[in-house]
């Protein structure tokens, strides 16, 4: 399931799991106290067999910070429960496959996020999701160089009110077929082309896997473009178990290792117990 379908079959089932054994509730009373060295946050969309207050709750439980990919409606239900959201969702012109890289895409973005951006900053939220869209057979170097001037329109906002927008890196090959920011290099360079402190890249590990792997090392050299995480197992963008191949307290050991200080949203499908799954998850990510 992508995010694009989630909201779909969510009312279309219209399943919930608010009925949570009573072993699940009392869990968290036995979990050791956390390192909290990598601020940990949960991706919504995944989640959305419960209620966003029952998520919360289980989230604060955990240990979790934030509840991220929200909408404003949405902001003040995770900040009831004492957490933030790390990452608000795209504004309504900016899906994945519609992004800066048409220059005719820009003023339509951009007054959203004008909108937007005043709105994050109220909540205390720190960053703001952004795509580049679809190449639809525009080259690498042309959507890179409409992705900049896009970009350099809204980031003096951004600056101005301390916003950090991230732009995420999603692989092409299998979830989000043409996608344009698929290579952390090409994004890395659009990073360096915009030259704001205040436009950094949303590195999806699950994505960059299937795109290129050699994660860590990518970590290591890019650290500096990246301002915000994301998870899954792969092959599959299920829990962390024995069954792929990737190594997240290695992984995590390394974010940690860059002085990287934001957080980390888990964005994996569970196959198994939510809950189970997102408190493995944490103990994992916890380095």
């Amino acid at each position: 399931m992508h995010r694009r379908e989630f909201f779909r079959a969510a009312a279309a089932t219209g399943v919930t799991m608010s009925a949570i054994p009573a072993a699940n509730a009392s869990a968290s009373e036995t979990m050791p106290q956390p390192k909290n060295r990598l601020k940990q946050s949960i991706c919504r969309w995944c989640f959305g067999s419960f209620k966003l207050d029952q998520l919360a709750q289980h989230a604060k439980d955990i240990g979790y910070q934030s509840i991220e990919l929200l909408n404003p409606d949405e902001w003040p239900v995770v900040a009831k429960a004492g957490l933030t959201c790390a990452v608000a969702s795209f504004v309504p012109s900016n899906t994945i496959p519609r992004g800066f890289n048409r220059v005719e895409h820009h003023d339509s973005i951009i007054k959203e996020l004008e909108e937007r951006l005043p709105l994050v900053k109220e909540a205390g939220i720190p960053a703001q999701i952004v795509f580049s869209g679809n190449r639809n057979g525009l080259s690498d170097a042309d959507g890179l160089k409409n992705c900049a001037a896009g970009l350099k329109r809204i980031v003096p906002l951004a600056e101005k009110l301390g916003v950090t927008i991230v732009m995420e890196l999603l692989n092409s090959r299998r979830d989000h077929r043409d996608y344009q920011c698929d290579r952390t290099e090409w994004g890395a360079n659009l990073v360096n082309e915009v030259g704001s402190d205040r436009f950094r890249l949303l590195y999806d590990i699950y994505h960059m896997q299937i795109m290129e792997g050699d994660v860590i090392a990518t970590i290591q050299k890019h650290h500096k473009a990246i301002g915000h995480y994301h998870t899954a197992g792969n092959p599959g963008r299920n829990e962390f178990d024995d069954s792929q191949e990737l190594n997240y307290k290695g992984i995590c050991s390394a974010i940690v290792a860059t002085g990287y200080t934001g957080f980390l949203g888990q964005e994996f499908m569970p196959r198994k117990d939510p809950l189970t799954s997102l408190r493995e998850a944490f103990a994992i990510c916890d380095v």
